[in-house]
């Protein structure tokens, strides 16, 4: 019994646990359920799965167990990677083979801001970290604080030598997210298109570009995050980084 206890209470470890997290965010949103009514049926506090899901604990196996039965769903999935990571600090072929010293650049915390998919006068703002992750031998990117919480992502940082783009790349389960940014300017913001689904009415999903600025967190004082509307004291100044993408222009978009 003691030994049935010990295998219970194991912790997964953070790669687990952020890709568990993500999984039921994405369930909950799908399902249009709330974290209360989860937490009824799993047999757990609500405490307890805000915990989990906002990464303040790691996930247990019992845990997950309980989560897979009230979901009825696997949770214990594969992690991000999708390809095997490179050996000491170098990347793998498939993300460019970059040296962690070489884009240390880019480690950073980042204002990420693009049109709302919602309302076509407002910003989407959200904060996204890019760090490097020794277990994976490679940069990844977490996103964090977006009011779509079941909608956060954690992905591969692809920094190839030829093209002098980055790559933000999620792949799961079959489906891709694909941001590609410049390089950082002179005071560190990037710009491009993210290539993603727009969720719509149920489940009706439709594919969607639309242009994309990260810019760092200190080049913000007081930032706001969430669908951000004209009358907000920053919109102007996001609404200038998201127009310098296709005025510079960093990206382009064609119409027939």
């Amino acid at each position: 019994m003691q030994m049935q206890d010990k295998l219970t209470d194991k912790q997964l470890s953070d790669e687990q646990s952020r890709e568990i997290a993500e999984t039921i965010r994405e369930e909950l949103a799908r399902r249009r359920m709330s974290r209360q009514a989860l937490a009824e049926q799993a047999k757990l506090s609500l405490s307890t799965l805000e915990k989990v899901l906002g990464g303040r604990r790691p996930f247990t196996l019992a845990t997950t167990v309980r989560l897979e039965q009230a979901l009825g769903v696997s949770l214990r999935k594969s992690v991000i990677v999708a390809t095997p990571p490179a050996a000491n600090d170098v990347a793998p072929d498939s993300l460019g083979s970059y040296a962690h010293r070489a884009v240390t650049w880019l480690e950073d915390v980042y204002i990420t801001l693009r049109p709302s998919f919602g309302d076509k006068d407002a910003i989407f703002a959200y904060r996204t970290e890019i760090a490097w992750e020794p277990k994976l031998s490679s940069l990844v990117f977490r996103e964090g604080e977006r009011t779509d919480a079941a909608y956060e992502h954690t992905g591969e940082v692809a920094v190839p030598h030829q093209s002098g783009f980055i790559y933000l790349v999620i792949i799961k389960h079959g489906q891709h997210r694909v941001i590609t940014v410049s390089r950082p300017t002179v005071s560190g913001e990037m710009y491009g298109i993210i290539s993603t689904l727009r969720a719509g009415p149920g489940s009706q999903l439709t594919p969607i570009a639309a242009p994309i600025a990260y810019v760092p967190l200190r080049n913000i004082p007081k930032p706001s995050l969430g669908r951000v509307a004209p009358e907000d004291p920053n919109h102007a100044l996001y609404r200038k980084h998201l127009r310098r993408t296709v005025e510079e222009p960093f990206a382009l978009f064609l119409t027939l």
